[in-house]
């Protein structure tokens, strides 16, 4: 790590204090960037833009955030006290800089250049500044592609940066191209941000006020992202948006292109072999989306559709626009055309006002649609969103035993489905080595994982799995003859 010369430490009044630690200016040549992610697979992708578009600065990626050049934290707001995490994580950073400049002379202190990044960035900026003077740079989601240019800042002597505004610019036209070497690292599947934002304004949901409006990208330069991945070595790609089944993106000739027309260009892609999609809305299912699960090969036989709750007064106090009759005709036509469709979903338990009858409503949908997996969460408030101004707030300990009971049926259904394809023989598709020597693990066209005794010449082929039994959190299968 280069040092920081005394000259530049502006402390001209005389003190006991220390004085404050300023980044070291970098130049150009190799550099360690550490970037540690929080939450959704979105922030994933911002993440690996992230590194791409420092790439070209001299950033290498690193595991740990010792010794890094760089510390980006990428946050995300959905849960209960993020911001309280952030500042945790940044205080172990904070000690983990003081201990690395104990034996350094007097004068000569180094520290990375720390940056906030993400949802709790963009929500709380100037707070995460004021309450963490080690933080260099705080950027929102919609900013991330300036890295280059606020490291400028911080090399001619700018204290601080600050950018969570919602710029005019496309920030996906501003990116380079991902590092061909970046995603060889990262593995045979990937992720692929086509759109952002929403303008559904649940009252849980912060997204609106941190990710903005709907935006759909281009079809073109979709299109051509896929095929970089693909070029080096992914043979799936999961498209992201907070609404992604809202895609609405343009062609060259400035026609609208839905989801499903997105996925028909995508499979002309020579080599992409399987296409997934996350995070969907009930309402935005249309019929030309599910026919496509039914006639197209890549589409993979697995969807994440959020309900949230059973109960249609709990629903209409989300403010979901749907209700538990719509989503689970939605489910009907889905399994009409794709019988064997895996379906996972989103739970909130407690939300305010949430009453015995309508948690059993809840479980009672459940037990109607069936899931393969399911993620079950605890309402928790969010600052700015319009729930956290409702007063029938649902004791912490009753939420608690409800989400308990919910999650043992989620669990067992989940097991059931799983059970339900030992004895059958799956496509798995090899993403990677598993802890034993000799072992592979991929995942099945459900999105189960399954390990097997394989070479590992085998990573990113597809091959046909008998499933011989079930463990704890994986399938065990054998290579088919």
């Amino acid at each position: 790590m280069a040092t920081l010369p005394k000259h530049l430490f502006e402390h001209k009044q005389k003190s006991n204090k220390k004085p404050m630690l300023r980044p070291t200016p970098h130049t150009k040549g190799t550099k360690k960037l550490y970037i540690k992610t929080y939450g959704c697979q979105m922030n994933v992708y911002d993440t690996q833009r992230m590194a791409d578009a420092l790439a070209p600065e001299g950033y290498v990626h690193v595991e740990q955030a010792d010794g890094a050049d760089m510390v980006i934290l990428n946050t995300c707001h959905i849960r209960e006290k993020a911001a309280e995490k952030i500042y945790s994580e940044l205080g172990r950073i904070r000690l983990m800089v003081d201990k690395n400049n104990k034996n350094v002379a007097e004068g000569q202190e180094t520290k990375p250049i720390i940056a906030v990044a993400g949802c709790v960035a963009q929500a709380e900026g100037r707070e995460i500044m004021r309450r963490a003077p080690i933080v260099d740079m705080v950027f929102g989601p919609q900013s991330y592609h300036k890295l280059p240019e606020m490291l400028g800042k911080i090399a001619n002597g700018q204290r601080k940066v600050l950018d969570t505004d919602f710029p005019t610019e496309d920030k996906f036209d501003s990116l380079p191209a991902a590092n061909p070497t970046n995603i060889i690292a990262r593995g045979v599947t990937a992720f692929l941000t086509i759109q952002e934002g929403c303008d559904k304004f649940c009252t849980f949901c912060v997204v609106p006020y941190t990710r903005g409006a709907e935006y759909s990208r281009s079809i073109a330069r979709i299109l051509n992202e896929a095929q970089n991945l693909v070029n080096n070595g992914v043979r799936e790609i999961t498209l992201l948006g907070q609404n992604v089944n809202a895609y609405h993106g343009q062609d060259d000739a400035g026609n609208a292109v839905n989801l499903a027309g997105l996925m028909t260009a995508l499979d002309t892609i020579e080599g992409l072999a399987r296409i997934r999609y996350t995070t969907s809305h009930p309402n935005d299912m249309d019929q030309a989306l599910i026919d496509i699960h039914a006639n197209q090969k890549s589409a993979m036989p697995y969807l994440h559709l959020p309900v949230q709750s059973g109960s249609n007064a709990i629903l209409t106090a989300m403010n979901r626009r749907h209700s538990r009759e719509s989503y689970i005709k939605v489910i009907e036509r889905l399994r009409a055309s794709r019988p064997d469709i895996a379906l996972s979903g989103d739970f909130i338990i407690g939300f305010p006002g949430e009453t015995d009858d309508d948690f059993e409503a809840t479980l009672d949908l459940v037990r109607q649609v069936t899931y393969s997996q399911a993620y079950s969460f605890k309402y928790s408030s969010r600052p700015g969103t319009s729930a956290a101004n409702l007063t029938n707030q649902v004791d912490d300990e009753v939420k608690t035993k409800r989400l308990a009971i919910l999650q043992v049926l989620l669990n067992q259904q989940q097991r059931q489905f799983n059970q339900n394809t030992v004895g059958a023989t799956l496509d798995i598709l090899f993403e990677r080595s598993g802890r034993e020597d000799g072992q592979l693990i991929g995942r099945s066209p459900y999105l189960q994982p399954v390990y097997v005794d394989a070479p590992t010449e085998m990573i990113g082929q597809i091959r046909p799995v008998y499933i011989e039994s079930l463990g704890n959190f994986a399938l065990k299968g054998n290579l088919a003859s």
